[in-house]
Order: C-alpha cells, then sequence, then structure tokens
C-alpha cells in the first residue's frame, strides 16, 4: 500500500516514531510498517538519552533500524538529543506515533502527550495498540534473553539476533 498523498493545502504529512529502540524489536517493526502507510513521511527517531546507558551506540541502532525498514521508501531514520517538540519543528512533522502494548503504557504515553501539547499545541499524538502476538514483547526482555544465549529469532529482525550475538559474545 502506498502511504496518503500531500493534504489538499499541499502539506506533507510527516509523522516522527521516537524512541530508545535498543534494540528494535518486532513489536516495533509493525507499529513501523502499519504507521508508514498513514503518512507520507515517517521519521523513525533515535532518541540519544544521556542518562541512560544503552547496550547499543545511537550510530548501531539507527544502522539497524535503516537495514530493517530498507523496503519502506517513506521510512527516514534518524536521532536526536532535545525535546521531541523541538525536535519534530526541525523536521516540519505534525504527528507522533506512540505504541502501546498495556494501560501502563498508556497511562505514561497520556502523560507524555498531554505535557507535548502542552508544550506545543501544533503537535498531535496518535496511539497504535501493538499486536497482540507483541503485546509482552520489550527491548529489555530481548536484551536479557540474548545475554544468556536464549533463542531471540521470534522477537527480532535477523540483522538484529546478530548484532546482539556479536554485542554479547564481545563482553564474554
Amino acid at each position: 500500500m502506498t502511504p496518503p498523498s500531500a493534504r489538499a493545502d499541499g502539506e506533507r504529512r510527516i509523522a516522527v516514531y521516537p524512541g530508545s529502540f535498543d534494540p528494535v524489536t518486532f513489536g516495533h517493526l509493525d507499529i513501523i510498517r502499519r504507521a508508514a502507510k498513514q503518512f507520507d513521511t515517517l521519521i523513525v527517531a533515535v532518541l540519544n538519552n544521556l542518562t541512560k546507558s544503552p547496550l547499543f551506540s545511537v550510530e548501531e541502532r539507527t544502522g539497524l533500524l535503516r537495514e530493517v525498514t530498507k523496503d519502506l521508501p517513506n521510512v527516514e531514520i534518524d536521532s536526536f538529543r532535545d525535546l521531541l517538540v523541538r525536535y519534530m519543528r526541525s523536521r516540519n512533522a505534525q504527528v507522533s506515533v506512540r505504541g502501546i502494548r498495556s494501560v501502563t503504557d498508556f497511562e505514561y504515553e497520556l502523560q507524555m502527550a498531554s505535557t507535548n501539547r502542552q508544550l506545543d499545541e501544533g503537535i498531535e499524538t496518535i496511539f497504535m495498540m501493538t499486536n497482540p502476538k507483541y503485546s509482552y514483547l520489550s527491548s529489555s526482555i530481548v536484551k536479557e534473553i540474548a545475554k544468556f544465549d536464549g533463542a531471540v529469532s521470534d522477537l527480532v529482525p535477523p540483522a538484529v539476533e546478530a548484532a546482539l550475538r556479536r554485542k554479547f559474545a564481545a563482553k564474554r
């Protein structure tokens, strides 16, 4: 399916799907594929959070995302370390896409959406419910399984599985 055409006023519909993606999972990829059908451009933006210690560097995470989304022509991969609303303004994006797995996710995401709306009334947030088969899946769970050499092939794309194996082999 091709993305929707530009709006009547000629403005392209641009959305941002922000996250840490440490690493990208099939749950993330499901949201990316579904959101890409709704917008002219979907920017998957890796948050460079200086207060966290991710397993993969920003460059590794953006590289993995580029690899697993290379078949989606309207998806761009980028990174940022600013307020989301500022980043979105810099990219002329109107919508933030957020994946929801549970009620707990919703409560947190609603708080973030409300805060972003307070900072910039022009930014909308849409929530996409995860596919039920990925409702339990998180990057943290994937890393824990991979750390102990467990099977993650049903949880992440092959490129991500290989990167996890290399990363944990180097730490042993």
